[in-house]
C-alpha cells in the first residue's frame, strides 16, 4: 500500500485509512478484531474512529485490539473525534475546553493509550470561540496527550479561518479535514479542497463508496433489498434513497464506473476508490467495512492503476454540478485556465 505524508506534518501513513463507524454496531467485537488484522497485515497504518461511534464501543473495541497486539501501537497512526454529545449535561458537546477536556481523557482510557496521534474537531460549533477550542488543542499538543489535530465536515471558509487563526496566534496549526468525497460527492472542489490546498491541509475523504451506491449494490427504481445497509433497514434511508435514485446524473456516474470496471476486471468499489486517492490534496482514504470479504475488495484497489483516459471519462461523468453563482460556468472555466496556467 502507498504511503503518504499525513496532510502537512511529517508523520507517514497509508494511503487507504480504516474506518471504525460499523465497530460495535454492524459489526461485533470479534468482526471487528478480524477487520483489523486484515488491515494491518495489509499494510494499513491509519486507524480512524470518533467517540460517538457507537456510544465509546468503537473505541473501546479498539483499545482491546491494541492491548492484545502490543506491538501495533507503535506501527500505527490512531485517529479520533470529538463534538458530539457523550451525556445529558449542558457541557456534554461542543469543542469547548470543558468539553474536550473530559472527551479527551475519555477517549484516552477507552483506547487504552497515552497519546492520541490525530485529534479531529468532528464538526464546526457556532457557539465556542474558535480561539477556545484551538488554544485547547495548542495545549494537548504541548502536554503530548495528541500528537496532531484536525477537522471534520468543516465549509471552506472556517477551514481557512481556523488556519488563520492558529497562525495569529502562534498556535500549531492543523494538519487535516475529513470531508465527504466521492464520485457522487464532489461539491468540496468548489472551496473546500482549493482551502485545503492553499493551507497544505490533508484531506481525509469518509463514504468514498457515497454509502454503498458506486460498488453496484443498488439499482435503477429498485428498493433495496438484503446485506446492504438500506435493505436491512429501509425506513432509516428510503428518502435519500428515493432523491438520489430519481437523480439522472446518479446513474449517468454509476454508469461510468460500471464501464470501467468491465474494462479492467476490477470491481466498481474498486474503480471508486482508485479514482478518490489520487485526487488533490488527499492524504488517506478512509474505508468503511462492515466483513473482511468488504474490506478485502476495497484494499485491492491498491494495486488498481487506472489509465489517464478512464479517469477522464470519470471526472466528466461525475463532474459536480454549478448552477448556483458563484459556482457555474464562469467558475469552471477560471480552473481550467489555471491549471494552464492562464488567468
Amino acid at each position: 500500500m502507498d504511503l503518504r505524508t499525513l496532510g502537512n506534518s511529517g508523520t507517514i501513513v497509508s494511503a487507504f485509512a480504516l474506518g471504525t463507524m460499523t465497530f460495535g454496531a454492524e459489526a461485533d467485537e470479534p468482526t471487528s478484531h478480524a477487520i483489523l488484522d486484515r488491515y494491518v497485515d495489509a499494510g494499513g497504518t491509519l486507524i480512524d474512529t470518533a467517540d460517538v461511534y457507537s456510544a465509546g464501543t468503537s473505541e473501546s473495541i479498539i483499545g482491546r485490539w491494541l492491548a492484545r497486539n502490543h506491538g501495533a501501537r507503535d506501527r500505527l497512526v490512531v485517529a479520533t473525534k470529538a463534538r458530539f454529545p457523550m451525556g445529558e449535561g449542558s457541557n456534554d458537546l461542543g469543542l469547548s475546553r470543558t468539553h474536550l477536556r473530559k472527551a479527551l481523557d475519555d477517549s484516552l482510557r477507552r483506547l487504552g493509550v497515552d497519546h492520541i496521534d490525530l485529534y479531529q474537531m468532528h464538526a464546526w460549533d457556532y457557539i465556542t470561540p474558535l480561539e477556545e477550542t484551538l488554544r485547547f488543542l495548542d495545549d494537548a499538543v504541548s502536554a503530548g496527550k495528541i500528537g496532531y489535530y484536525g477537522f471534520s465536515n468543516y465549509l471552506g471558509w472556517q477551514l481557512t479561518k481556523a488556519v488563520a487563526v492558529a497562525d495569529a496566534y502562534g498556535f500549531v496549526a492543523p494538519v487535516t479535514l475529513q470531508p465527504q468525497y466521492s464520485l457522487l460527492v464532489r461539491g468540496i472542489e468548489h472551496e473546500i479542497v482549493p482551502a485545503a490546498l492553499d493551507s497544505g491541509i490533508g484531506l481525509l475523504p469518509w463514504s468514498p463508496l457515497a454509502g454503498g451506491w458506486l460498488s453496484g449494490k443498488y439499482r435503477r427504481d429498485e428498493a433495496p433489498t438484503g446485506a446492504t445497509r438500506l435493505g436491512e433497514n429501509p425506513k432509516r434511508g428510503m428518502e435519500a434513497f428515493d432523491a438520489r435514485n430519481a437523480d439522472p446524473h446518479t446513474w449517468d456516474v454509476i454508469d461510468a464506473v460500471q464501464a470501467v470496471a468491465e474494462e479492467t476486471g476490477a470491481s466498481m468499489s474498486q474503480v471508486a476508490l482508485a479514482w478518490l486517492v489520487d485526487r488533490p490534496a488527499v492524504s488517506s482514504v478512509i474505508l468503511g467495512a462492515r466483513t473482511i470479504e468488504q474490506l478485502d475488495d476495497n484494499l485491492a484497489a491498491a494495486d488498481l492503476q487506472l489509465t489517464d483516459e478512464q479517469r477522464s471519462r470519470l471526472d466528466e461523468a461525475s463532474t459536480p454540478r454549478a448552477e448556483v453563482y458563484p459556482y457555474g460556468p464562469q467558475a469552471v472555466a477560471q480552473r481550467h485556465r489555471k491549471r494552464e496556467g492562464g488567468r
